[in-house]
């Protein structure tokens, strides 16, 4: 009786950690992004600027002549960077601080921060944001009522 009570446990525990693991697995695949159909038209003449200004000279090796790369750039430019003016302090949300992400500069070493935040020029590219982060991020841009949103790659859903 002893062994038959010790074979129930033993199997119960193997079929509850199959379980487990097997659901990990399921979750654990990754969803596929969804770009907007907005990505199909061609680099603005802006958004080549702001490519040019982070890649420089190697803005064609990495980012041009690799299509996958230019799609996510695009999507990252037209629909995924979100800057909103939010006049009342009271809905002002806890985040970080724009001048706490580092300057993205692997490609051109001297590039700076802008002196003073203008949201129609603003280069989200310019900043190491952590676009592949899977939820919604906030920065907060010092001495105004201006905030970043940067949408997950998978906002589309």
């Amino acid at each position: 009786m002893k062994v038959l009570f010790n074979n129930f446990v033993f199997f119960t525990l193997i079929s509850i950690s199959s379980y487990g693991y097997s659901q990990v697995q399921i979750n654990s695949i990754p969803k596929p992004i969804v770009f907007n159909s907005n990505t199909n038209t061609p680099l603005t003449s802006t958004e080549l600027e702001m490519l040019q200004e982070v890649y420089g000279m190697a803005l064609k090796k990495e980012i041009l002549d690799r299509p996958s790369r230019l799609l996510v750039m695009k999507e990252i430019l037209r629909n995924r960077v979100i800057i909103k003016e939010i006049k009342d302090p009271k809905n002002h949300k806890p985040c970080p601080r724009l001048s706490e992400v580092p300057i993205f500069d692997a490609f051109v070493s001297n590039l700076k921060r802008d002196i003073s935040f203008q949201p129609s020029s603003f280069n989200p590219l310019k900043y190491n944001f952590e676009f592949h982060n899977p939820s919604i991020q906030r920065f907060k841009v010092e001495g105004s009522n201006f905030f970043i949103i940067i949408k997950p790659q998978h906002y589309n859903k």
